[in-house]
């Protein structure tokens, strides 16, 4: 709905930065375990799902007026993926390598679907639910009941959280 958003107005008016960028961050991150672990479940969702940030990254640079800012959050981002990819290829040997990523990605994720908790401290305030997104929350919950049900199925702890 933000894309469409931006999309429709040719704006980025409302719409926060933030939540784009720390959800390719997480596919990315999730990405990098599925290949370790050679999960192809975990490489084919999550390459996806990076692809689709970046072009809403992409979209939203597109349309902001202030594209420094933006820019700066991309390249630190970029920083971060790189300086982890190095941590976990050249400074953690190989049988740890994957205990570390999935506790990175499974910690990354906790505080990525933490984030909306401000929003629910709106609502209980204001006695209005205007500000959630039902279709979005819906969904969150269809998908990261999947998840835990996969990891289950796998018995992986890191993806089950």
């Amino acid at each position: 709905s933000d894309l469409r958003q931006i999309l429709v107005t040719k704006s980025v008016e409302n719409i926060q930065f933030l939540p784009f960028l720390t959800t390719d961050a997480n596919n990315l991150s999730w990405l990098g375990y599925g290949c370790l672990k050679g999960d192809g479940t975990l490489i084919a969702v999550n390459a996806i799902g990076a692809a689709l940030q970046t072009l809403y990254i992409l979209v939203y640079l597109y349309y902001s007026p202030a594209k420094r800012p933006v820019l700066l959050q991309v390249l630190l981002l970029l920083a971060v993926v790189v300086t982890g990819y190095g941590y976990f290829a050249i400074l953690v040997d190989t049988r740890t390598r994957l205990t570390h990523l999935g506790l990175f990605c499974s910690i990354f994720t906790i505080t990525m679907y933490l984030s909306p908790l401000a929003d629910l401290a709106k609502v209980v305030r204001s006695k209005s639910t205007r500000c959630l997104s039902f279709p979005l929350t819906v969904t969150t919950f269809v998908a990261s009941s999947s998840w835990t049900l996969y990891g289950l199925q796998l018995h992986d702890p890191y993806i089950t959280v």
